[in-house]
């Protein structure tokens, strides 16, 4: 008999803010309350829908989706464009919020942040009544809505905090893992995407519970890798940590053409005011670069990138845009059309490293 005690199991809260950008909107304007939003380009650009209000989801529009298509289903939603600056400035606001509770904070995106409060600094000790602090607080300071959800680790926490969307909390306790995870359509999985869940519906794989049949090695054999993390995680195994402070990996921006076009003039005025926009988002967190990587899609949606690393690390635009021109150039694209230029910087050289970024990955459409 082991004299060694079980290890103590962790306390995770998955916050997830409700439809954040468009929320935001309707928080500043008023005129736009309890109307259809889309937050994207124009209705008859060929940007995407960054985000959609709960209002404008009853039509059917999604994230990702065209600008035209979710005019197409609903030609009353009003469109607007991003306000990244104001919504950095929020999401800056709910981060604050996090750390009165808490210092292991690991944020995925402006709008959504993983915490681990197994020892939070409030000594309230229960995570669902920090979860529901946290989201009161949220409410009553910022006047937004975020769902929660809160379990034993990160994985089932993310799911949960979308099972009860919008402001939802959703308690997922360390007997129930076994039988949410079986009945967990395979489409819900974090990491299974549509072509992933289509192959595994084709095997006759729709639930967790039908994952679960399979082996180890099958899982390997059909889905590489991935299968391994399928294999622990349909089985409610997730030791990954909240990593407090991830470090910024890449900063970049991209934007869609208004028509195809191979003309040098045309992509290279995009170019320029995409690598405006980086060096901005450079310049605010104090980060320079020594690759620069040039991201570029054409009319039939193939999508190449290619990069160029250097031993001192830039950030003027004037740089960026000089190196994406090469790039573009190197790309030999010919009489192929291009429908959207993009720029990313990495491998960062950091003016302030003892200043820790929020973002893992600060990157946005236009």
């Amino acid at each position: 008999m082991s004299d060694q005690n079980p290890p103590a199991l962790r306390k995770i809260i998955h916050i997830d803010m409700d439809a954040f950008y468009a929320s935001v909107e309707q928080r500043d304007f008023p005129e736009y309350r309890g109307k259809p939003i889309v937050v994207g380009g124009k209705p008859d650009s060929r940007g995407v829908v960054a985000t959609a209000s709960y209002e404008a989801r009853q039509f059917g529009i999604k994230s990702a989706m065209s600008c035209s298509k979710a005019y197409q289903l609903c030609p009353t939603a009003i469109f607007v464009y991003p306000r990244f600056d104001a919504y950095s400035s929020v999401s800056k606001s709910i981060r604050e919020i996090f750390s009165r509770y808490t210092d292991i904070i690991e944020p995925l995106s402006l709008d959504e942040a993983y915490l681990d409060v197994t020892e939070d600094k409030l000594g309230i000790g229960s995570a669902i009544d920090i979860a529901k602090s946290i989201k009161d607080a949220i409410k009553n300071e910022l006047n937004l809505t975020a769902s929660a959800g809160v379990s034993i680790n990160k994985f089932v926490a993310k799911v949960a905090s979308d099972m009860n969307k919008p402001d939802g909390l959703t308690f997922i306790g360390p007997s129930k893992i076994k039988a949410f995870m079986e009945k967990l359509p395979v489409e819900k999985f974090f990491g299974v995407g549509k072509v992933t869940a289509a192959k595994m519906k084709a095997m006759q794989i729709h639930t967790g519970s039908d994952l679960k049949n399979l082996s180890e090695s099958q899982l390997l054999s059909q889905f590489g890798k991935s299968g391994k993390f399928y294999y622990k995680i349909v089985r409610g195994i997730d030791d990954r940590p909240v990593r407090a402070n991830r470090e910024t990996k890449s900063v970049g921006a991209e934007d869609t053409l208004a028509e195809d076009t191979n003309e040098d003039s045309v992509m290279h005025d995009l170019l320029k005011q995409i690598s405006e926009t980086v060096a901005k988002r450079l310049e605010k967190y104090q980060l320079k670069g020594k690759t620069v990587t040039l991201k570029i899609k054409f009319e039939d949606f193939k999508l190449i990138t290619r990069s160029r690393s250097f031993p001192l690390a830039i950030h003027k635009a004037e740089n960026i845009y000089a190196e994406a021109i090469k790039l573009l150039n190197d790309a030999n694209i010919g009489s192929l059309k291009v429908r959207l230029l993009g720029i990313t910087l990495s491998r960062f050289y950091d003016e302030h490293p003892s200043e820790k970024l929020e973002d893992n990955q600060l990157e946005f459409d236009f």
